[in-house]
């Protein structure tokens, strides 16, 4: 028997997380992967205004797949001391593995929107790239 559900993006509600003190940044997210019960990954859409970002950063265990729905994004992307800018919009993929820096500013005029999914979907907050010894 195959399990599966099919969710709307418009019927997944939308967090603050401004309003979520203990989770940087303040952006408002849809939580997909909450909606549709996933258990082996996480999956999220992110709503940029002009000029907000995520911060570079690192995840111990996570790996994260990006793609832009919407908008331009100025990517921050490797390893410490190796890191590179890459212009990415509508249609661009990027992956980031566990301990691999990454983050990225919105630096379009209107509205920016992400697609992120990570695995496993474990609590990981977010490293300082800087830190971490290979």
């Amino acid at each position: 028997m195959v399990d599966y559900k099919v969710v709307h993006l418009d019927d997944v509600p939308v967090t603050d997380l401004s309003e979520i003190e203990a989770v940087p940044p303040n952006l408002d997210i849809r939580p997909v992967g909450d909606s549709l019960g996933l258990s082996k990954m996480r999956c999220t859409v992110w709503y940029f205004e002009p000029g907000e970002e995520i911060q570079y950063h690192a995840h111990s265990e996570q790996e994260e797949l990006y793609f832009v729905l919407e908008g331009e994004f100025s990517l921050k992307l490797g390893k410490s001391g190796e890191e590179e800018y890459v212009e990415a919009d509508e249609g661009t993929f990027w992956v980031a593995e566990p301990k691999v820096g990454h983050g990225h500013r919105y630096v379009g005029d209107d509205r920016g929107v992400v697609l992120s999914v990570g695995a496993p979907p474990v609590e990981d907050p977010g490293l300082d790239p800087h830190s971490l010894d290979e």
